[in-house]
């Protein structure tokens, strides 16, 4: 089985039943995913805050499925959209390092 760059890993992409040498989005759902956007997920390195991203939908939903085409295409992925914000996170106490576990934050458009 191939799990290539090509896979999808995103479960809101599962109901559009695309073959994995195809686009696995289209305008359309681009548009259905922004809306879906959570307002309270974190702002990645690109500073874009989801809430934004969702307000936007009907402004940004071409240029973005422009974007994935490309980065289809061409197998690459934005160098921005790979960057990430690491954060500590402790599972219980601050006093142990043990505890401490670090968490990225990407650019929330890389994530869907």
């Amino acid at each position: 089985m191939d799990d290539g760059p090509r896979g999808s890993q995103c479960p809101e992409l599962e109901d559009h039943h695309c073959e994995n040498d195809q686009l696995p989005v289209n305008p359309e759902t681009i548009w259905d995913l922004l809306l879906q956007l959570d307002p309270y997920k974190f702002i990645g390195p690109d500073g874009i805050h989801p809430q934004i991203l969702k307000e936007l939908a009907d402004v940004i939903t071409k240029p973005l499925s422009m974007i994935f085409e490309c980065s289809w295409e061409s197998g690459e992925v934005p160098a921005d959209w790979k960057l990430a914000n690491i954060t500590p996170h402790f599972k219980e106490g601050k006093e142990d390092p043990r505890n401490y576990k670090p968490v990225s934050f990407t650019s929330v458009t890389l994530k869907y």
